[in-house]
């Protein structure tokens, strides 16, 4: 469903990322582990259309990105570090509006409600102007619309940094019923522990290569940790 072949992102001199292979199935969480600057963000920005590759494709469902950036942007969502809402609109409002924006036909309040709830959102929650919503209730709102679109593809950036455990727990739960529904899951995160939990298979990145690719089945928590920190500490000859 996603799959990136040898994709390459300079930025003049500096390549940000290196020759990236790599393919996320539907019905599986590939999660990107590495320090800032590791080329993480980059490739879930190249998958987006918003840059643009020096060499090499991103594909959504087999449909090179640069090709077909609108086509490929509707069987994505993407559910960034913070996600923006209107404050003066209410939670069943903003939905309504993305909705609109995805071209979807049923914008109707049970529809939108039905949504919002599947993605864990509280009922009297809906009606409240988002202004005042947490963090974590901002991200429902965000795999609701995921749920409205059937969203064949997600691409999450740090999605859970700045929430308190519970919150963290409760997206990840979300995720995971994402990902058992038969959605392509890439998600970059520096929590070795819920990465280790709900990912499928573990990647870890570093000066814009793929370093290692693991089963997260076939490793501990504390193994995973100890393959992190050696590959961070790595100086390239």
């Amino acid at each position: 469903m996603l799959e990136a072949v040898s994709l390459t992102k300079d930025f003049g001199a500096h390549r940000a990322l290196d020759t990236l292979d790599l393919r996320v199935d539907p019905g599986e969480i590939v999660c990107l582990l590495g320090a800032n600057g590791a080329g993480k963000t980059t490739t879930i920005n190249l998958f987006l259309g918003f840059l643009e590759p020096t060499s090499g494709e991103a594909r959504v469902d087999g449909v090179d990105v640069r090709r077909d950036p609108v086509g490929s942007k509707r069987k994505l969502l993407y559910v960034p570090e913070q996600i923006a809402l209107f404050g003066e609109l209410s939670g069943c409002e903003n939905l309504a509006y993305f909705v609109a924006l995805s071209g979807l036909e049923d914008r109707s309040p049970a529809f939108l409600r039905r949504c919002l709830s599947q993605a864990g959102l509280p009922e009297q929650a809906m009606d409240r102007r988002a202004s005042g919503y947490s963090k974590g209730m901002r991200q429902k709102v965000g795999l609701a619309l995921a749920i409205a679109k059937e969203a064949r593809a997600l691409l999450l950036d740090e999605p859970t940094s700045g929430l308190d455990p519970q919150a963290s727990a409760e997206f990840h739960d979300l995720i995971v019923r994402q990902r058992d529904s038969g959605a392509a899951v890439l998600m970059v995160t520096h929590d070795l522990f819920r990465a280790r939990e709900v990912g499928t298979r573990i990647g870890l990145m570093r000066q814009g290569k793929l370093r290692r690719m693991l089963a997260a089945a076939d490793i501990t928590a504390t193994e995973l940790e100890n393959l992190y920190l050696e590959e961070m500490g790595r100086v390239d000859g």
